[in-house]
């Protein structure tokens, strides 16, 4: 029982990685902040388009 613990921790370190600063980096403050509870809100944040600010900042050449 404790792999399936530790198993489900690491999936979670992972999608915080990938999906949660994908949300972030688009713009989507709120969801990433929301996604610490409700994790697939990092997906649905990841897979929308960015927001208008953070399209601007990336044609910009900011990161």
């Amino acid at each position: 029982m404790s792999f399936l613990w530790i198993l489900l921790a690491i999936l979670y370190v992972a999608c915080w990685v990938y999906f949660g600063l994908a949300t972030f980096r688009k713009g989507h403050y709120w969801l990433f902040w929301i996604g610490f509870f409700l994790p697939f809100l990092w997906i649905v944040g990841a897979l929308i388009a960015p927001t208008e600010r953070a399209a601007a900042r990336a044609v910009a050449g900011g990161a």
